[in-house]
């Protein structure tokens, strides 16, 4: 494989790190080593992965660009080759060959989210390659794993809160389609070229805020702050950053995105939260959703009004279309406004404008779900638990896991160690008076009291959620909040695979 970067010396030099403990771990072993990207371990799990022989082929430039919000220009930062309606896809199994080239004046890379692929394209700096420098390039390719709707994003900075990301999805070409049409649904919350760039806001949280999580006095702005943004549903504060517009598939509510159907057609949704900050209640005004998937697993089918969504997290769902003209609505918990788009048979006035989204039942979450027999994890006895006390508060925006910042310059200086084979629980304890959305890389785990198969699962205050997976995908992989700002403040770990 090509690229601009000598993989092999970066590897051995700035990536032989090892790590003196396992901090949060029941173990009390202590490994000197853990296995590199580079090693043969990542190499042979991935020549056990399904291929088809075929190859999908794409270019992504990441460049300074322009977007039209509803006539208004931004200037911000994205792909040419991909977007929120320009998806890469392919079949489970396929072989992804992307050539990226970076445009930006700052280094870049891109992880590809969700997918259990190969360790060395998983896209995290200094911890599985080498950022991509301004005017570099690099080459991704690997298997495409497992059917599902992910998304790709960078992992350098806030830059996944600029227009740097779009979906992928993987097609099993043996499921049953029991629907018509297929609408990907990407929700965003936008701020670039409007208000103020994703770093000039984590400049202003660095400095510190308020704590209010219990407050209830709306949503207050203060600069590109919010004070007060609180949600029941995710159990107090439900943000910190202003964002002035919401958007489905790039675009606002004043230039809503149309999705046409015939009545009594059936749509598979697959909806995809790309926020930075925000937790989004998803629906479709009277349209009943029955998910059946999360995070690219499929899950018994359950009927909901509509579905909360953390930063990252992904649901599938089908409905079946009346006739007349719908909101597809998702409401920007706690922070009180929505993005908005509207469904068309082609009759029927246009929905109202500030139409809210009706909560007559509560919305759907993953602790409503169970994952289905055929992707639930064998049962078997837990060799090692790993304890990830998410620490932290608004005063200092010193966010943590078990009360280290991670050091992006130095990934592995805390890492979590654990064995090829083992069955690993994660315990994801909320310390802090904040829900965070925390993701795993290379792994699918699977909820407690047979849940669903996820990578990111949303983690209440005071709570503590605990999964299982099983260590099968060799290499040292990222554990973060997936508030892009919680994440950039250190709430991450790495998580690392011990040489045998």
């Amino acid at each position: 494989m090509h690229t601009d970067l000598n993989r092999r010396q970066f590897l051995a030099g700035a990536l032989a790190l090892t790590a003196a403990g396992l901090a949060g771990c029941t173990s009390t072993s202590k490994p000197t080593s853990f296995v590199g990207p580079d090693s043969a371990a990542v190499a042979k799990a991935e020549s056990k992965r399904r291929r088809t022989g075929a190859t999908v082929q794409r270019a992504l430039t990441a460049e300074p660009a322009t977007v039209d919000l509803a006539g208004k220009e931004a200037k911000t930062w994205a792909f040419t080759g991909a977007s929120a309606t320009k998806p890469i896809r392919g079949n489970v199994g396929d072989t992804l060959k992307v050539a990226l080239t970076n445009k930006l004046p700052d280094p870049t890379t891109v992880h590809w989210h969700g997918l259990a692929l190969r360790n060395d394209m998983d896209g995290v700096p200094n911890l599985t390659q080498k950022p991509v420098e301004p005017g570099g390039t690099f080459s991704y390719q690997f298997a495409l794993p497992q059917a599902g709707t992910y998304w790709f994003h960078p992992h350098v900075g806030t830059q996944l809160d600029r227009g740097l990301y779009a979906p992928l999805i993987i097609d099993d070409p043996n499921e049953k389609a029991d629907y018509d049409q297929e609408w990907i649904i990407v929700l965003d919350d936008w701020l670039d070229g409007v208000t103020a760039t994703p770093d000039q806001v984590m400049k202003e949280l660095g400095r510190g805020m308020m704590d209010h999580g219990g407050m209830d006095m709306g949503p207050m702005r203060m600069g590109n702050t919010l004070m007060g943004a609180t949600s029941p549903l995710l159990g107090g504060d439900a943000g910190d950053v202003y964002y002035p517009l919401y958007l489905i598939n790039g675009r606002p509510a004043a230039d809503p995105e149309t999705f046409t159907a015939k009545p009594g057609q059936k749509i598979r949704l697959r909806i995809i939260n790309a926020g930075g900050d925000t937790a989004f209640r998803f629906g479709v005004a009277e349209h009943p959703l029955t998910i059946t998937h999360t995070d690219g697993y499929p899950v018994k089918p359950h009927e909901a009004e509509s579905v909360v969504l953390g930063m990252g997290e992904r649901y599938d769902a089908v409905i079946t279309v009346g006739d007349g003209a719908f909101a597809v609505m998702a409401e920007a918990l706690g922070k009180q406004d929505q993005a908005v788009a509207v469904l068309r048979t082609g009759s029927g006035s246009a929905p109202a404008k500030g139409a809210k989204l009706p909560q007559t039942k509560a919305p759907a979450t993953a602790a409503d779900l169970k994952a289905t027999g055929a992707v639930a994890l064998p049962k078997r006895a837990v060799d090692r638990t790993l304890v990830l006390e998410l620490t932290g508060a608004m005063e200092k925006y010193d966010w943590a896991i078990n009360g280290k910042r991670m050091d992006m310059e130095q990934p592995m200086r805390d890492a979590l160690g654990i064995v090829d084979g083992e069955r690993v629980a994660l315990e994801f304890k909320n310390s802090t008076k904040m829900w965070h959305p925390m993701h795993l890389h290379g792994h699918t785990y699977q909820h407690a009291g047979g849940g669903p198969r996820k990578d990111t699962s949303i983690v209440l205050p005071g709570k503590t959620l605990r999964v299982e997976f099983d260590a099968d995908n060799p290499g040292r992989w990222l554990t973060h909040c997936h508030n892009v700002y919680h994440g950039e403040a250190g709430m991450m770990a790495a998580v690392a695979y011990q040489q045998g």
